[in-house]
């Protein structure tokens, strides 16, 4: 809770900042001050306790991704600095916003109430709503906003609506008696249509199949700091949420349930590999990638009394790369029209470093040693053979080879293509960023029990 609290207070103090005229501070004292709350966050660690009547829980599982979120909220606020630049007058409105985006996310996994957990998707989602559309004049951001602010909309009202068939039904918001009484028998059938409800929405949120469609035109239109930020927390939240959700409500007994995540799971890799083949725009290309990315994720709820460690292992190995790569991205689009693999040609001769980081980061997500994203796939993979779904991971690995394709795709523009500019200077912030994300991916991979062991 003191967490949560410190996040708001912070945010608010960006905000303050911006009345005394202090905006050169903002980015360092917000980076300075999400430190601070990364190590209060870390001293809650094997303290569980509640609050505000069960409201909020803090237990490993919350802890552990709450430090997640905010190490990657450290590397999008760092990002922001050269990116806001010429907004300078913005810069507090859109640094205050991501620090109540994570305020939302840290609600999200922290819940004890359903009420807490739909204030929580609230934030986050109105915030990234705003961000989307943030490019008042550009056509396409106005487009990526209303798109993600309708479909958005959609999904919270299903995800509401759910809250209220599980109330009817138990009677209960709090999570903890509603797990109770679904132990039981002689619940209605309006209780696990509100599940299946709650489950319909998050999956929205997630990007997965069928419920992806939005995804690819917010993620291009939107500008590249907002789209680095739905890719990486944005995604990585509402994976969290979904297996606390499922297993606080004891939702994946039902061998029923299982086969539809399994197909969610199957068709989400597949759609999103193959239509990412098509693409010749990075950002729609990695729109894609996450929606693949999100049917690999899912495949922890097969085996859920045993999956939390590996699902945070594989969230902080996916959002390490992804903002390594984005900071790549941001870098190489700047001032340019548009975002295609064309922008990326030679990019290895002008700049080996920010190719190389680039690189790293495309093949821990295609799930190559010795990258963290290949030690994630395996530990999934293996906890879903003994769930008893080989056909899972069949599909699984021919999805892997699939994403080799599209990936390569990028790193051969860099590596064998004229570059199109000459070599430009880089801000120092890029190279730290992504030199720091990728370390970190490489690390987890090297010693993965450093992560996985913390939900154990």
């Amino acid at each position: 809770m003191t967490t949560l609290i410190a996040i708001i207070g912070l945010g608010v103090l960006c905000l303050v900042f911006e009345i005394f005229n202090a905006r050169k501070i903002i980015v360092p004292a917000t980076i300075i001050g999400l430190l601070a709350i990364f190590g209060l966050n870390a001293t809650q660690f094997n303290t569980p306790a509640s609050f505000y009547n069960n409201m909020i829980v803090t237990n490993n599982f919350s802890v552990a991704f709450t430090g997640l979120f905010i190490l990657l909220t450290i590397f999008l606020v760092a990002l922001s600095h050269d990116f806001y630049k010429e907004h300078q007058t913005k810069i507090s409105d859109f640094i205050a916003i991501k620090i109540f985006l994570l305020s939302g996310a840290v609600a999200m996994v922290s819940f004890g109430n359903l009420a807490m957990f739909f204030l929580g998707i609230e934030v986050l989602s109105i915030a990234l709503y705003i961000l989307a559309a943030s490019r008042r004049l550009d056509l396409k951001s106005n487009e990526a906003g209303m798109k993600y602010f309708l479909m958005g909309s959609f999904a919270s009202g299903i995800i509401l609506f759910g809250i209220c068939l599980v109330y009817g039904a138990t009677g209960y918001f709090d999570v903890s008696e509603i797990y109770d009484l679904s132990q039981g028998a002689g619940l209605p059938a309006w209780f696990f249509i509100g599940i299946s409800m709650l489950v319909i929405g998050m999956l929205f949120k997630i990007a997965a199949v069928p419920f992806h469609f939005w995804a690819p035109d917010v993620y291009e239109g939107s500008p590249t700091m907002v789209t680095a930020t739905m890719s990486t927390l944005a995604k990585v939240v509402a994976m969290a949420t979904l297996y606390k959700l499922v297993t606080s409500l004891n939702a994946g007994v039902e061998y029923k349930f299982e086969i539809v995540i399994i197909v969610v799971s199957i068709l989400s890799m597949t759609v999103g590999n193959i239509m990412a083949l098509r693409q010749n725009n990075v950002k729609r290309m990695l729109a894609f990638s996450g929606i693949s990315h999100a049917g690999f994720m899912l495949m922890a709820l097969l085996s859920l009394s045993s999956a939390a460690g590996s699902l945070l292992y594989y969230t902080a190995a996916y959002a390490l790369a992804g903002i390594a790569s984005f900071a790549v991205i941001i870098l190489v689009t700047k001032n340019k029209d548009n975002e295609d693999i064309v922008n990326f040609n030679g990019l290895g001769k002008t700049n080996p470093l920010m190719a190389a980081i680039l690189t790293a980061s495309l093949l821990s997500m295609a799930g190559i040693p010795i990258f963290a994203g290949f030690f994630a796939k395996l530990m999934l993979f293996s906890q879903t053979i003994k769930a008893g779904y080989l056909v899972v991971v069949i599909v699984g690995v021919v999805n892997s080879i699939i994403s080799v394709g599209y990936y390569f795709k990028l790193i051969l523009a860099m590596y064998t293509k004229e570059a199109n500019e000459e070599k430009q200077t880089v801000p120092f912030v890029y190279y730290a960023v992504a030199v720091v994300a990728i370390l970190l991916n490489i690390l987890i991979g090297i010693f993965p029990s450093m992560v996985t062991d913390l939900l154990k």
